[in-house]
């Protein structure tokens, strides 16, 4: 940092407010810092959550199961506001105890079942409503294999990249140049595999698609990290062509409304079908 060499301490300790955009929530322990109810709608499934790429992967999923007509997929959802620290009151902390969005309380049986992270929702939601993941072994294995690699790799777009890129206090040429190497590279594995599929896992869309579009296609679509052109994202053909498909989707153009509290196209809360104009 500032050009100087950093000799890490025999022992780390935590300054408050080092971190940038997002230094105010970020913290080394967890846990509830204060009280806070979450509210309850009327429907079996509630979702807290904001439209973050996490937070639209389980939007979109729920709007394609309403689309669907699966009875029980109607759902309330419910904005946590992470800049304000909504994560750390208590009632949600109950739901997901490491504090991140989304997270979904199920209560359409007998005792209500909280589902954290998002790639567990995604599939809850599709093993509850039978939906959205093959049920021949092989498909079952290459989705969830796609879904996997989707959890495991957008840490290093996200947290690495986009972080070091976009909010981090100071330009970091060792760190942008790493994870702008890792984006790429797993832009071209994505690209790889469509080139001679559909979609991600096959010629079926299924939650692999609605894991990994709200990283990888927005972010060849120009609509995460403003990062388009520095990772020359146009070189990806089979992924701009796979993303704009799935960005047509009715499902996943509402999907990307819901929980948003940002922009020209708000809608914090959605408690019916009805609310999207």
């Amino acid at each position: 940092m500032n050009g100087k060499s950093y000799t890490p301490p025999k022992v780390w300790t935590w300054k408050p407010g080092n971190g940038g955009r997002f230094a105010s929530i970020n913290r080394p322990t967890a846990g509830a810092t204060h009280e806070k109810a979450l509210p309850m709608g009327k429907h079996p499934l509630q979702l807290y959550s904001l439209a973050t790429p996490n937070g639209v992967k389980v939007t979109v999923m729920l709007e394609e199961l309403v689309v669907l007509g699966h009875q029980g997929a109607e759902y309330d959802a419910w904005p946590i506001r992470i800049n304000d620290g909504d994560q750390f009151g208590n009632g949600f902390v109950e739901i997901n105890p490491n504090s991140k969005v989304p997270a979904l309380l199920d209560r359409s049986g007998p005792n209500p079942i909280r589902i954290f992270e998002s790639g567990a929702i995604l599939l809850h939601l599709a093993e509850k409503f039978g939906s959205l993941m093959p049920s021949d072994p092989s498909g079952r294995a290459e989705c969830l294999s796609w879904l996997f690699w989707q959890m495991g790799s957008a840490p290093f777009l996200g947290g690495g990249f986009g972080h070091f890129y976009a909010y981090a206090p100071e330009k970091i040429e060792y760190a942008i140049d790493r994870y702008a190497m890792e984006s790429k590279r797993q832009l071209d594995v994505l690209d790889r595999q469509l080139a001679g599929n559909r979609y991600v896992s096959g010629n079926e869309y299924t939650i692999a698609d609605i894991a990994i579009w709200p990283w990888y296609g927005q972010l060849v679509l120009g609509e995460l990290y403003g990062a388009a052109e520095f990772l020359q994202v146009h070189e990806y053909r089979n992924v701009v062509r796979w993303a704009q498909e799935i960005a047509a989707r009715p499902a996943v153009k509402r999907g990307c409304l819901v929980n948003r509290t940002w922009g020209p196209e708000q809608l914090p809360e959605r408690h019916a079908s009805s609310d999207f104009i």
